[in-house]
């Protein structure tokens, strides 16, 4: 199974704090699944490959897009703080 995630914001800067956000990610996961995540221009795109069970996959989308809802909340956050 395989997704591919795009998810676009007002600005670089923006774009760039989520994709680093939801990069660390990338690096601890199961044999059989690969998760990348990258930036180009305002764009995130997220790149995943499943070679397990469906719900794993699920959970898998499920986790990223919570990680993203996150790094938004924080954004919008430290925004309305300055």
């Amino acid at each position: 199974m395989e997704a591919e995630i795009t998810l676009e914001y007002d600005d670089v800067k923006n774009a760039e704090a989520v994709a680093k956000a939801v990069s660390p990610d990338n690096f601890k996961v199961p044999p059989g699944l690969s998760i990348k995540t990258a930036r180009k221009g305002k764009k995130v795109f997220t790149f995943i490959k499943c070679r397990m069970k469906l719900p794993t996959f699920i959970a898998t989308i499920d986790d990223l897009l919570f990680c993203v809802s996150i790094a938004e909340k924080t954004l919008l956050t430290a925004k309305k703080l300055k």
